[in-house]
């Protein structure tokens, strides 16, 4: 509950900033941005007629995110999305300002790129989050995705993309009951905690035998 407290007192400040930001924005600058219903909507990594949908709902500044990104999703990817038995959708739920800030960046990169985007902010999330500024250092690793410096620029002074990533953690709370990071959900049902590879097997497996019914 604190957490929550504390995010929404950063979402209000943020806010803020947004409005002060946005006035003097050149309406060219977000030209450059996708129409914001594609840039909010679900990515799917796999096959989108895959039997078995796994959910991850997730933070970028989290810790236990960035080690089931590096540690577990590489052999869940291998066994199940790339063989078309499970697709996978990273949905967002920012823990702070940053994370906030490097989902907003994550979705206005290009659509093919997203994921290997949201892999590279996992894997070097120590660098990026803990610098002295993190928003310079996200401007830097969405210019190697293809996220130039104007659209950038454009992406976090949108209101309507800042409202929507918000929007993603709050539907999340309704929908599933989601109040850590990360949290999973196979077709329907939640998991939660730092879960072995096994457990993910275990629960992909049956997940998929009962599809097959």
């Amino acid at each position: 509950m604190t957490g929550n407290i504390v995010l929404m007192r950063v979402i209000r400040g943020l806010t803020l900033v947004l409005a002060v930001a946005i006035a003097p924005m050149v309406a060219s600058a977000a030209d450059m941005l996708p129409a914001t219903e594609d840039i909010l909507a679900d990515r799917v990594l796999g096959k989108a007629d895959a039997p078995v949908t796994l959910i991850e709902y997730a933070s970028l500044t989290c810790p236990h995110c960035a080690t089931f990104a590096k540690e577990t999703l590489p052999t869940i990817k291998k066994e199940y999305v790339d063989t078309g038995k499970v697709k996978l959708i990273y949905r967002d739920y920012p823990l702070d300002g940053v994370a906030l800030r490097a989902a907003m960046m994550a979705r206005c990169a290009p659509k093919d790129r997203y994921y290997g985007l949201v892999e590279t902010l996992f894997r070097t999330q120590e660098s990026w989050a803990r610098a002295s500024d993190p928003v310079a250092a996200l401007q830097r690793l969405g210019a190697v995705a293809g996220l130039s410096k104007e659209s950038f620029d454009a992406c976090l002074a949108n209101k309507e993309i800042f409202d929507g990533v918000v929007s993603s953690r709050g539907k999340a709370e309704q929908e599933f009951k989601v109040n850590s990071t990360p949290t999973f959900v196979v077709n329907g049902t939640k998991m939660t905690g730092g879960l072995s590879v096994g457990e993910f097997r275990k629960a992909l497996d049956a997940a998929a035998a009962v599809k097959s019914k």
